[in-house]
């Protein structure tokens, strides 16, 4: 790879170019932070990027999106000097300088207090204070002159680097991304990856690179951090490129959007909105021109077949051939995006009430997380869980669905079919198996046709579907175990943070699909834009309480933001239970458990004796149609008494299952 430095240019430029050069900040780099130019790259035979160009000036906040697997991630490594590249060349100013957070500092482990490693940031400072402690430390038994300039110059020195306010500056940016200030002395090692992966980003912002890269940065952080985040780099004096599938995120950061796509750099001016936008208007004006030309080249290639043979228009005939020659070919769309919708339905509703959460409370150890708090989840709720890490999202999931141990009680709801997705699900998939077989393992009825059309909307698609688990990546096998759970036909679906590790497009087929799932569910995500669109209640946990906001998540913001000057605690408008709630005796709710266990009970035997009587119904109906029994009219008889016999029986335990499930309504409702 050719690296390559920008010095002093001697072109004469033109008075509006000496006119806007003045304008700008005295400071500036003098044409660039960095030019990517031409650039390619293979691996193996496929190129990754085949002469591919891109700019960033000083103050660029950039969106770098696309597809996953279209190189991304290795653009950020390529500029960090991590790959070489085939053919092309990287330019970098002077004195530009490059921090880049990617997903291997995960596993970056260190004994120091995680304040000392963020203030890593600050070298030279921390080496001069170093400097300082041991002269101070000196002069304790020397009080010699030159002891004493030594000090006086270091002091100098350390208040010109900011040494005094470096430790205010690093606590400012740790509280900033979520940690206590009991947390600032705590090492490094006792966190976890998402938590040191903070760690590295604070020391990386303290350290004020030139260029910032930042590789999936919200992945790790909670809504509060990551709106922290955004207000920092929306004021950050130096340049930026994020890759990161959250669109609110990228709208509310980046103002210049570089599309990843069939080998090449395409850049647009603006935020990720105005990208969808551009796109769409670009294509069709491309693809309004390729159908001209390709008209234009049909008419062309008809008068040369035709006239070819004849003299008296050879001369046209040639210099149309030559025209086609020439001729600069405009290139047909490609709808890179293009993607199968997955709709998931399940063959059972729940009763009304799917989960019902009663006096609750949750500790570890010394750590309370609720203190008898109550939430009640009814058939069509689709809930967003949201808030800080640390306050027990996942543990209030864990405890909804009753894998979690709790003081109180959890009351699960008539009918229900549950479908978890988290992380840890990864554990379970079978390694050995490819990636269809273990749809095909998780129980549902759907066709090898249905399954690959599943697997393609999670962007497996031809021959990847017979990759072994074992050689795909954590972001491959999370989309497998999500699809398993989208598969699973339940009518209650608990995800926690389901769209890491999705590109724009699989999000949005998740979208979809959760948009017209008949179900319930609740969601733990950061992602906003995600959670706009699916969720039509929100919780959040308070106060050791689970308080719930009856609407959707910018509803919600508006009602936040409008109150957050107020004092005290505001709490969102009750639910209706909380209004019409009247206290129940503890023999009567004992009554009414009894009763419901009973009625129950009648309901599963009911349905146990719908099917097999369905199934005689069927068999007589064969039977009866038969050229040898339709002929015998003795017997046809006999048979058409059974049959009438069946239908009653049919009628009968169908009008009964919706006696029950009536009457289980009714008790529920109390």
């Amino acid at each position: 790879m050719k690296n390559t430095d920008f010095g002093s240019r001697n072109e004469p430029k033109s008075p509006a170019r000496q006119e806007k050069d003045a304008q700008l900040p005295a400071n500036r780099y003098f044409c660039a932070v960095l030019s990517i130019s031409n650039i390619s790259y293979y691996i193996g035979g496929r190129a990754l990027y085949e002469n591919a160009s891109m700019f960033v000036k000083p103050n660029d906040k950039i969106g770098l999106i696309g597809l996953n697997g279209r190189g991304k991630s290795t653009l950020l490594r390529i500029i960090h000097n991590e790959i070489r590249i085939d053919a092309g060349s990287i330019s970098k100013a002077k004195d530009c300088t490059i921090g880049f957070l990617n997903q291997d500092l995960l596993s970056y482990q260190s004994d120091d207090a995680i304040l000392t490693v963020a203030m890593g940031a600050f070298k030279d400072a921390v080496d001069t204070q170093r400097e300082l402690d041991k002269t101070i430390h000196k002069l304790e038994t020397d009080y010699s002159e030159a002891l004493v300039d030594r000090l006086t110059k270091l002091q100098e020195k350390f208040e010109q680097l900011d040494g005094y306010t470096m430790q205010a500056k690093a606590e400012e940016v740790l509280e900033g991304i979520g940690f206590s200030t009991t947390d600032l002395h705590r090492p490094l090692r006792e966190f976890s990856g998402g938590w040191r992966m903070r760690v590295m980003l604070a020391k990386l912002l303290l350290e004020k690179p030139s260029l910032l890269m930042l590789d999936e940065p919200t992945n790790h952080l909670d809504l509060p951090s990551i709106e922290w985040v955004e207000n920092y780099l929306r004021n950050y004096e130096g340049a930026v490129i994020i890759v990161s599938h959250d669109r609110t995120f990228l709208d509310n950061v980046i103002n210049k959007t570089v599309e990843v796509t069939q080998q090449q750099l395409v850049t647009y001016e603006g935020n990720y909105s105005f990208y969808l936008e551009e796109k769409e208007l670009r294509e069709s004006i491309q693809q309004n021109a390729f159908e001209n030309q390709q008209a234009k080249i049909r008419q062309t290639e008809r008068f040369i077949e035709r006239f070819r043979a004849k003299a008296t228009k050879a001369r046209q005939v040639q210099s149309r051939v030559k025209a086609l020659e020439r001729m600069d070919l405009v290139e047909e769309v490609v709808d890179d995006t293009a993607a199968i919708n997955f709709n998931f339905k399940f063959q059972q509703p729940s009763g009304r009430f799917v989960v019902t959460l009663k006096n609750v409370s949750k500790a570890y150890g010394e750590l309370q997380i609720l203190a008898h708090t109550q939430a009640v989840i009814e058939r069509g709720d689709k809930i967003a869980l949201i808030g800080a890490n640390g306050k027990g999202k996942s543990t209030l999931l864990r405890i909804v669905s009753g894998s979690e141990p709790i003081e109180g009680e959890r009351v699960a709801g008539y009918n229900v079919i549950q479908g978890f997705y988290a992380q840890h699900q990864l554990e379970s998939l079978h390694v050995e198996n490819e990636i269809l077989e273990e749809l095909k393992q998780a129980g549902s009825a759907k066709t090898e046709q249905e399954l690959r059309g599943v697997l393609g909307c999670f962007l497996f698609s031809d021959d990847d579907v017979y990759k072994k688990i074992k050689v795909l990546s954590g972001g491959e096998k999370s989309r497998v175990a999500l699809a398993k759970t989208l598969i699973s036909e339940a009518n209650f679906l608990l995800l926690d943070e389901p769209t890491n590790h999705l590109d724009f497009i699989s999000e949005n087929i998740l979208i979809q699909a959760l948009q017209q799932y008949q179900g319930s569910f609740v969601v733990v995500s950061h992602n906003r834009h995600f959670i706009s669109q699916i969720a039509n209640k929100i919780w959040y946990i308070e106060d050791k309480q689970i308080k719930e906001y009856p609407g959707t998540y910018e509803e919600y913001e508006y009602w936040r933001k409008k109150n957050a000057g107020t004092e005290g605690k505001s709490t969102p408008p009750p639910k209706k239970e909380e209004k019409t709630a009247k206290p129940e005796s503890l023999s009567a709710q004992q009554e009414r458990d009894r009763t419901l266990k009973a009625l129950r009970s009648e309901l599963k035997k009911v349905e146990d004796n719908i099917n097999p009587a369905t199934d005689r119904k069927k068999a007589l109906e064969t039977e009866m149609a038969k050229p040898d029994v339709y002929r015998d009219f003795t017997k046809l008889a006999e048979l058409q008494k059974q049959l009438n016999t069946a239908q009653a029986e049919i009628d009968t335990l169908n009008q009964r299952w919706e006696d029950l499930v009536m009457a289980i309504d009714e008790l529920e409702k109390r």
